[in-house]
């Protein structure tokens, strides 16, 4: 295996065909918004709402480019998690309410689908990638020597890659309730005022899971038990608070629009959750 100190100077060819990738994978994600928006049919606030934080992800695709020529270990789930919730994200998008989509939007997203399956597949299944990203952040260590910052790998179990893939998924949680809610504010401004209270629910249920989350994450990181029960009730409640407002507020079509990325990511919480017991339980 290559010391830290190699993997910095001497990038594998896949780790650069990666970055590539990825790079492109980020401009195909704009590319894709900006065609969806010019050929949907209605241009209102929900589509205005769901495409600017669909863009976002192609920041968290430079992100991971950093992440990925660190060679750090938190590539695979960021990169996983960013490539489930985009596809989701572009997918519920490129659906009209009535009709079928434009040709020009299947294209581009058959062609993101394409690229993140891709991207998954290299960070998983490359073996000169997962030789590369064994790196960690590095952490402000107090010892003997005195005072200084370098990499230290944290006090983590054998399983702590599923637990990581659980905590960057649990952070999706509070932006995919944020995102629903805030397209339902339109529905105040249309003469429903009667959804004012449960809009400002929704939006302080968001902004609580976000704590909720970054507390409970914490404790899953050092191996907590109930830390992982803390976060399998705090996934049941997300839903149970999420979905039915979707379906209430934003209808069958914001349901499925909204209500399917959060899915997707509570089944990726609650799976690493559950692929890191059965490591521990073996170990």
């Amino acid at each position: 295996m290559r010391t830290a100190a190699e993997t910095e100077v001497r990038r594998p060819s896949a780790v650069r065909a990666l970055t590539v990738l990825l790079a492109v994978t980020a401009a195909a994600t704009v590319v894709v918004e900006v065609l969806n928006w010019w050929y949907a049919p209605e241009q209102g606030f929900g589509l205005a709402v769901r495409t600017g934080w669909a863009m976002l992800r192609s920041f968290g695709f430079l992100l991971l480019i950093g992440h990925v020529r660190r060679g750090r270990t938190v590539a695979r789930p960021l990169g996983l998690i960013l490539a489930v919730t985009t596809v989701f994200a572009v997918g519920r998008l490129i659906v009209p309410r009535q009709g079928v989509p434009p040709l020009p939007g299947l294209l581009g997203f058959a062609l993101l689908t394409a690229l993140c399956t891709t991207v998954v597949w290299l960070l998983y299944r490359s073996p000169p990638i997962a030789e590369h990203l064994v790196r960690h952040r590095p952490r402000l260590v107090i010892d003997r020597s005195g005072i200084s910052w370098r990499e230290t790998p944290p006090r983590r179990p054998e399983a702590s890659a599923w637990l990581l893939t659980s905590r960057v998924a649990a952070f999706t949680y509070s932006p995919l309730m944020l995102v629903p809610a805030l397209v339902a504010a339109a529905a105040i401004l249309d003469g429903r005022a009667f959804a004012l209270p449960a809009v400002l629910f929704w939006l302080l249920a968001g902004i609580a899971t976000s704590y909720l989350v970054l507390f409970c994450t914490a404790f899953l990181m050092r191996g907590k038990r109930w830390a992982s029960t803390l976060l399998v009730v705090i996934t049941a409640a997300v839903l149970a608070v999420d979905l039915p407002l979707c379906w209430w507020l934003l209808g069958v079509d914001g349901l499925i629009r909204d209500g399917a990325p959060l899915v997707a990511a509570a089944g990726l919480a609650l799976y690493g959750v559950r692929r890191a017991a059965r490591a521990t339980a073996s170990a």
